[in-house]
């Protein structure tokens, strides 16, 4: 996985919601960008497990985007 990967996912899912998100969903979301790469990747694409601390709102909602609007597999 790279950072093109990584672009097109967060990028895009940022640019499609963020300006939705309210305060606490924004810092939800900094809260998983500031995890590993590797793992929050693996996370979203269902993968590996997520941890219960970060199996909230917006990770659903990274999961969603993936799954239907990111070209990303």
């Amino acid at each position: 996985m790279g950072s093109t990967e990584n672009d097109a996912l967060f990028g895009g899912f940022s640019e499609r919601y963020l300006p939705a998100l309210t305060d606490d969903q924004v810092a939800r979301l900094e809260t998983l960008l500031a995890e590993n790469d590797s793992d929050l990747f693996a996370w979203v694409l269902g993968r590996v497990p997520v941890p219960a601390e970060f199996d909230h709102d917006i990770m659903a909602m990274l999961k969603k985007f993936a799954k239907t609007e990111a070209a990303i597999t």
